[in-house]
């Protein structure tokens, strides 16, 4: 089978074609990367009047500060939490949407709209359902004999931003699950439906398996996500509180940047989340693509 050749009439418009993305990298990644890099090995004085060389002593001082260590622990479990929560129910919206005959515009895009809110704005919403004094979950708990109190608890506060986190992010996989859904041909679980077998059995042995690179793209993005993008959702819930139970790692790199003025210790600790998500996917298109079946 022959391929057709792409050939362009000035050599240089293929660079600029590419020109536009180059130049967002540079800005967006490179440039800001690069002056974590330079920052992460700089001591500098509260008021920006003088910088000092220190090497890696920075990177030392935060794996001997247990505060630090506490914090990785919690993003560990936070996004595990979240990628296992978002993705579980908007598999479960995706294959009920997947059957919905009437309406299944309507259902599909209030399944959607979730995503267009900003993380701040979800966390005011669960902020104010799961407030102890005015809010109607809270309310809900304590009708219940749950005490639901997340100033004081930190299981609570950790539960009240995993489910704001997973509640914006789940329209995101909702619409990967359901593309997915869409491209198995029908005649597969038509014929496994002939042969005999349940909506469970034929979901399991056959949609399953063909959602796998689906699945393996969402827990990469979602880990990410996790990551890197639940600043403002923490922010306007927990504030890393209290007693530090909610005090994941992208807060606390803002929270020791502005609150605590150390700049170095802070440009550190972006170097070091860095390279722990860059770590992570790298394990798991290593070990978990081998399970996927393209």
């Amino acid at each position: 089978m022959r391929t057709k050749k792409v050939t362009f009439r000035h050599r240089w418009l293929p660079y600029l074609l590419v020109a536009p993305q180059i130049a967002i990298t540079i800005v967006f990644f490179i440039w800001p990367a690069s002056q974590a890099l330079y920052q992460s090995v700089l001591r500098q004085d509260a008021f920006g009047l003088r910088t000092e060389f220190v090497g890696l002593q920075n990177f030392a001082r935060l794996f001997a500060d247990p505060l630090y260590i506490k914090s990785f622990f919690t993003t560990i479990a936070f996004s595990a939490m979240v990628a296992g929560l978002s993705m579980l129910v908007a598999l479960i919206l995706a294959v009920m949407a997947d059957r919905v005959i009437r309406r299944a515009t309507v259902y599909r895009t209030l399944l959607i709209w979730p995503y267009a809110v900003a993380p701040a704005v979800a966390g005011v919403l669960w902020w104010f359902l799961f407030n102890p004094t005015i809010g109607i979950a809270a309310y809900a708990l304590d009708q219940l004999g749950y005490d639901w109190n997340h100033y004081s608890s930190g299981s609570d506060a950790m539960a009240l931003i995993v489910i704001a986190a997973a509640w914006r992010q789940v329209s995101y996989n909702f619409l990967f699950f359901l593309a997915g859904l869409q491209a198995i041909p029908r005649s597969l679980t038509e014929a496994a439906a002939i042969d005999g077998a349940g909506p469970f059995k034929r979901f399991w042995s056959i949609q399953m398996p063909l959602l796998s690179p689906t699945v393996f793209f969402l827990i990469v993005v979602n880990v990410v996500y996790a990551f890197f993008e639940t600043f403002g959702i923490v922010h306007a819930t927990t504030s890393g509180g209290p007693g530090n139970a909610t005090n994941i790692l992208v807060y606390k790199v803002w929270r020791d940047a502005f609150e605590g003025l150390n700049l170095g210790s802070s440009a550190a600790q972006s170097v070091v989340l860095m390279v722990i998500v860059i770590a992570l996917t790298a394990i798991q298109f290593r070990y978990i693509e081998r399970r996927v079946e393209y």
